[in-house]
Formats: structure tokens, sequence, C-alpha cells
């Protein structure tokens, strides 16, 4: 896969479209993995896998949650969405693939995007002898004020 692929495919494409973006990302698309691509990529936002398999279902199919979970692995692991984890019980996919980060509120379950020129890290200068840096993830955890 050459080039940065635009991945959001917009309410109202096609199968097509969704069929090519998919080929583009070297994933073979069967029918649940176009309908699951549907809901991911129609336009930016951070799902669970339980809010997907009911997006999913709501449009009389059947995508059982086994399929839903190793789907959303599968596209995390070609890079055609993001996970975020904001601890063991909380994983949820982005579907903005961009560099960012994200702000997390404890008290709505909401995931907010915030660009990396707001804060400022530079963790290659300690890191452990022969790695290398393959990523940077960073959630801010938050609370509504009273």
């Amino acid at each position: 896969m050459s080039g940065k692929i635009d991945k959001q495919i917009g309410e109202g494409e096609t199968q097509e479209t969704i069929k090519t973006k998919l080929l583009e990302c070297d994933i073979n698309p069967t029918f649940q993995r176009n309908e699951i691509a549907r809901v991911m990529l129609s336009k930016p936002q951070h799902l669970s896998a339980d809010q997907v398999l009911t997006l999913v279902n709501a449009k009389d199919g059947h995508v059982s949650k086994a399929t839903v979970y190793n789907t959303l692995n599968l596209f995390v692991e070609k890079g055609l969405i993001r996970e975020v984890a904001i601890d063991p019980t909380k994983i949820f996919y982005d579907s903005n693939t961009s560099h960012h980060h994200h702000y997390y509120n404890e008290d709505t379950g909401e995931i907010y995007d915030f660009e990396t020129d707001v804060m400022s890290l530079n963790p290659k200068s300690s890191l452990p002898e022969n790695t290398v840096q393959s990523g940077l993830d960073v959630v801010v955890r938050v609370k509504n004020s009273t």
C-alpha cells in the first residue's frame, strides 16, 4: 500500500466505494466487513465494539459480536482505523487515523480529539537502549466541573 489513503467514505457512499477502501488496505471485502466499514468510516467518530455491533445490526443484518471484534482488530492492523485504549475495559475505535491525541471525559464517557501541537512531548531522548519509538498515544482524562 503506497501513499496516504483517504479513509473517510462519507454517509451515503456506495458499497463499491467501501469495497475499494477495503481493497486499498489489503482487506478482503466480505459483506460483514463492508457493513462494519460503512459504520466506522461514515464520519470521524470513536465507537466501542458494542456500539459498532448495534449500528451494523440496526440495518436488517446479522453480524455476530465475534465478527465485529475480529474485523475491528483487522482494520486496526491494516491501518484503516485506530484503537484507543482508555483502560483495559474501555476500548474505542477511531475512524481518524491522523496523528492526534484524545480527551476522555470520565463523567460522560465521551472522547474528543485534540491536535498534537497543543502539547509537546519528546520521549525519543530517553528511550531504552536498542529501541525506536513506534507511536505515541496520549489520553487526557477529564471530569465535568461542578
